[in-house]
């Protein structure tokens, strides 16, 4: 009943008031983002959601203009395109906030499977039938394991090949654990969880 129903409902309003509460954050990054360095407030990357349907994900940029088109689609701790406030909001996961308006609008939950781009669903499009059959989600057990994703590829020479091939396999099989086990107790608990590391 709560991954047919409830879980929505949880969501939208959790978002709602997670929006408001947030809001003196907020405003102070956008603030921030907006007189350190030109360019856009939001970033938005075509992301793959439930059942294979794509839809626009929304992030503080934290990036110089036109980053996905000067460098690989794996980002590495040391990326140069990263700007100077981009290195905190991403380190502190502030600039996946805007995100709650992805969860309002129904694109993504609270928790669940992190959204990818299409480029790397298509490389394990079987493995992703089992992934997208609930919506993606700000958090979850990957997100929390792979919190130091970009220091951890910085150790590898082909970053793109490695993700493919080392971590994409490690993160959907911590989705499928929680596929498993959706319950709103789970919810909370990763909720929660996430805060703690941040």
């Amino acid at each position: 009943m709560y991954r047919l129903f409830f879980k929505r409902v949880f969501d939208f309003i959790a978002a709602i008031i997670g929006l408001v509460l947030l809001l003196p954050i907020l405003l102070i990054i956008s603030l921030w983002i907006k007189f350190s360095s030109k360019g856009p407030l939001f970033y938005s990357q075509k992301r793959v959601g439930r059942d294979f349907k794509e839809f626009d994900i929304y992030k503080f940029r934290s990036m110089v203009v036109n980053a996905d088109k000067i460098g690989p689609s794996v980002t590495s701790g040391n990326d140069s395109r990263i700007t100077k406030v981009g290195r905190f909001i991403r380190k502190t996961k502030i600039d996946e906030l805007p995100q709650l308006l992805n969860v309002i609008k129904g694109d993504m939950s609270l928790v669940g499977p992190r959204p990818e781009v299409m480029k790397f669903v298509e490389k394990k499009r079987d493995e992703y039938k089992k992934v997208l059959s609930v919506r993606p989600g700000i958090t979850d057990n990957a997100a929390i394991e792979f919190r130091d994703e970009e220091t951890i590829m910085d150790q590898y020479e082909d970053k793109e090949k490695a993700y493919i091939e080392i971590i994409l396999p490690k993160k959907i099989q911590l989705y499928y654990q929680y596929i498993d086990n959706i319950s709103f107790i789970n919810d909370i608990k990763l909720i929660l969880k996430t805060l703690k590391v941040i």
